[in-house]
């Protein structure tokens, strides 16, 4: 057994070097950050609370980004929110959509860097893949992303900045005096995107806070999925401060295997990982908690690793979800047969669990499951000018 207890170390990238020029941006602050906020800057103490709800309602709820069309607060007021902050999304450089009607967007954020966010429509849902840091620390051999070096964590404008410039682009934001509308476009997010969110832990609680507030996006806990690749000491907070649902990128029934398809094994193996996963779903009174699973020739597909999975989750609420290994350019492994992932499925499913096979999306736009990296990582710039132009 490992500590659990051990502290989580961080790239020395991770965190930016200097705040950002400018006023302070109000996407991102929780709601006593921005009540803390507006009282520095004159909003007497008695009615910070309710300007905090007034402007929360108009930045998640409507959208709104000009102060001057916050038609409920005086012209002063609206004048020196204008003066002292800003209401501020990352910027879409480039949004490319799928024949399948997958959508991904290029996302240029503070310093430079960019990061991708996938929009993925459904019959029945729509679900937003979004992004916790630049590039990636955990280096998983059979992920694109993984083999990009991590930059630095994304604040928590950022991460529900993404959900905001894609509700912008669906045109998903409600327009006052017209009939409500309960049908989302948007009805679903998982932090499944680049990098390793428990590894970002404050900025993602905070950003999900938000998502789920009900006075603005109003997302309920249980449409938003957090995917880790198994950082034990943070997967009991994730149950008490977030709630989520929680999937695993598990990939492997052997320590042996694991330890080269997930490295971060070697610090939290599989034993430490399902003993926390046994008590989130009694903290978070989450369902049942994903198993993501890619399938992989000759690596980790067989029967035998099958039948150990079930035995390994056994008193786990979970479900099984095997992916199809999405191959890019120089990627060390191949994509295990159809008949092969169907024997697998058909093993897990006879045993109990729902086992359902995801289908590739995006694959001709590069925006599935483990493909995403950025351009500024293809255009193969150096971490050091990644760096410089970020003023680090």
């Amino acid at each position: 057994m490992t500590d659990a207890t051990a502290p989580i170390t961080q790239d020395v990238m991770t965190f930016p070097r200097k705040a950002p020029d400018g006023p302070p941006n109000l996407v991102g602050m929780t709601r006593d950050a921005m009540r803390a906020a507006l009282i520095e800057a004159g909003t007497p103490e008695k009615q910070a609370k309710m300007r905090v709800g007034q402007i929360w309602q108009w930045i998640y709820h409507w959208g709104v980004r000009d102060f001057a069309d916050m038609t409920n607060l005086a012209k002063d007021y609206r004048a020196m929110l204008a003066e002292r902050f800003v209401v501020a999304l990352p910027e879409v450089v480039t949004k490319q959509v799928s024949g399948d009607g997958t959508r991904k967007y290029l996302v240029r954020i503070a310093g430079g860097h960019e990061v991708e966010v996938v929009y993925i429509p459904e019959t029945d849902r729509g679900t937003l893949c979004i992004s916790s840091q630049v590039g990636c620390t955990l280096t998983c051999s059979f992920c694109h992303t993984g083999t990009q070096k991590l930059v630095r964590n994304l604040t928590a404008a950022e991460v529900i900045g993404q959900v905001m410039l894609a509700r912008d682009d669906l045109g998903e934001w409600p327009v006052p005096g017209a009939p409500k509308d309960e049908t989302r476009l948007l009805s679903n997010i998982v932090l499944m995107g680049m990098g390793e969110p428990l590894y970002n832990f404050e900025n993602v609680r905070d950003a999900m806070k938000i998502a789920m507030d009900p006075e603005g996006l109003s997302l309920s806990r249980r449409r938003i999925t957090l995917s880790t690749s198994g950082i034990v000491p943070e997967i009991a907070r994730t149950a008490e401060e977030i709630g989520c649902m929680l999937a695993i990128s598990f990939h492997a029934t052997t320590d042996e295997v694991r330890d080269k398809l997930v490295p971060i094994n070697k610090k939290w193996p599989i034993a430490d990982l399902l003993d926390a996963l046994r008590e989130y779903p009694k903290v978070s009174n989450s369902e049942r908690i994903t198993f993501e699973y890619v399938m992989l020739d000759g690596v980790n597909d067989s029967d035998e690793d099958a039948r150990r999975l079930i035995k390994l989750i056994d008193g786990i609420p979970a479900k099984i979800n095997l992916i199809p290994f999405n191959e890019w350019p120089g990627a060390p492994y191949k994509r295990s047969s159809n008949n092969r992932i169907r024997a697998f499925a058909d093993i897990i499913y006879k045993a109990g669990y729902a086992s359902p096979i995801r289908t590739p999306r995006g694959e001709d736009i590069m925006a599935a499951c483990g493909q995403l990296k950025s351009a500024t990582e293809r255009a193969r710039k150096s971490r050091a000018e990644i760096a410089a132009e970020a003023g680090l």
